[in-house]
């Protein structure tokens, strides 16, 4: 016992342990208290005090819409929008960037230009835990994206999306199914 003891009194006596204490204040700042007073948003809404937000006056985030834990949600450095539309849940995890590196051989990847494209997520859209949504993409009303999925290309209104990359699994909406799967 008195080993865990003067462990923990080494702890609080080491000033590396108040410098990696003002660390993380300063980060808590910078991604979350700054970025939030930037956001364009509508009534109702609400989000956990760990949710990671970068240039956030590109964020608009529609009415009544719940950001989950530890979300991550990166507007592009100079054109890439995110907008969310009404009533959206996003659970823990989810992370949304409308920035990606370019890939051309002969120059490590971040040194190259960035590829910065507009994100749009409809209303009444669930994005299931450790979702990832990429640069460029429009998910639609009302679909709901499988915990764990890639959304790399655009997503159906009413649709239920999983897997990686993304791909359509189920309809909310049995009548739009059909219509779907009709030529």
């Amino acid at each position: 016992m008195s080993g865990r003891l003067s462990g923990a009194a080494r702890s609080f006596l080491n000033p590396r342990t108040y410098v990696q204490a003002f660390r993380l204040l300063h980060f808590a700042a910078y991604s979350h208290v700054q970025q939030v007073s930037r956001l364009q948003r509508g009534a109702d809404v609400s989000f956990a005090p760990n949710v990671s937000f970068r240039n956030a006056e590109r964020i608009t985030i529609g009415a009544g819409t719940h950001i989950g834990e530890h979300s991550i949600i990166w507007a592009g450095n100079s054109t890439g929008r995110i907008v969310f539309g009404e009533k959206c849940l996003l659970a823990p995890h989810v992370t949304i960037t409308a920035s990606n590196y370019a890939t051309e051989p002969g120059e490590f990847v971040m040194d190259q230009r960035k590829i910065e494209e507009d994100i749009t997520i409809g209303s009444d859209v669930w994005l299931g835990a450790n979702t990832v949504v990429l640069a460029g993409v429009t998910i639609g009303d009302g679909a709901i994206v499988a915990a764990g999925a890639v959304v790399t290309k655009d997503v159906p209104a009413g649709a239920i999306v999983g897997g990686i990359p993304a791909r359509v699994i189920a309809w909310r909406d049995p009548l739009l199914a059909e219509t779907e799967r009709t030529p």
